[in-house]
């Protein structure tokens, strides 16, 4: 037995997905939070739409085949998951908390609005409009060519799975959009037109498939949200959490 498929989950929407609208919104250079960013928790609406994913995840019947949870280290991927699994009446399949799967690292831009970056730091933005989104790496942060990087050691653990034939990831909107670069072999040009009309929506899920071990993988499903538009105590929120997201 190995696995077949991957099911990804963007955590719901945070506090600071809230905070960082409101700056952007108001044209301020830095986004007020009050947690560093592996702490900073879902917001109330955030709660809601786990909710409406764990009963979405009953409903698809995630259990119905062995499975194994991997999971970011970041709060809001751990809140998420467990509040999902708690709404679906889901029994907690074996947990893996893996810090490979953190969010992307964003270095000086850190806590920066889009404004902020070119007004506090001119050459990142410099560097950012000359590099493009895929090789920029923001001074201390990571571009996405160093996230991809350590997504393909987190796939190639996928191989070692035993006894499973379904992983279930919950993580973030740059991990699910990179894993798909990976297990589709997207080269820079075709993520880039892909990502530019492609957004993880906050607790969406996406998945992929192959028939057998070694196989290619194929996109079956990619941020879906039906869960969210159906329910009435949950709404789509597309945050993107980040700060350098020119589609160049």
């Amino acid at each position: 037995m190995a696995v077949t498929e991957i099911w990804l989950v963007r955590h719901g929407e945070s506090t600071a997905n809230v905070a960082a609208a409101r700056a952007e919104a108001a044209g301020a250079d830095v986004i007020e939070v009050e947690h560093r960013d592996a702490d900073v928790p879902l917001s109330p609406l955030g709660e809601r739409q786990s909710r409406a994913l764990g009963t979405e995840l009953a409903d698809r019947g995630v259990d119905d085949v062995p499975v194994v949870l991997w999971v970011s280290p970041y709060r809001r991927a751990q809140q998420t998951i467990g509040i999902a699994l708690e709404a679906g009446g889901l029994v907690e399949p074996p947990r893996r908390v893996d810090e490979r799967l953190r969010d992307r690292e964003l270095g000086v831009l850190d806590r920066l609005t889009r404004t902020g970056s070119a007004n506090l730091h001119p050459e990142e933005e410099q560097r950012r409009q000359w590099l493009g989104k895929y090789y920029h790496r923001p001074a201390g942060g990571e571009s996405w060519v160093d996230v991809i990087l350590r997504l393909r050691s987190v796939l190639a653990d996928v191989e070692r799975i035993d006894g499973a034939e379904r992983l279930l990831v919950a993580a973030h909107d740059a991990v699910v959009m990179l894993v798909i670069a990976v297990c589709l072999d997207l080269d820079e040009h075709t993520l880039m037109d892909f990502a530019a009309t492609h957004t993880v929506a906050n607790a969406s899920l996406t998945r992929l498939r192959r028939d057998a071990p070694g196989g290619p993988w194929t996109l079956e499903e990619f941020s879906g949200t039906g869960h969210l538009e159906e329910d009435p105590d949950a709404e789509v929120t597309q945050h993107s959490g980040e700060k350098d997201d020119a589609r160049v």
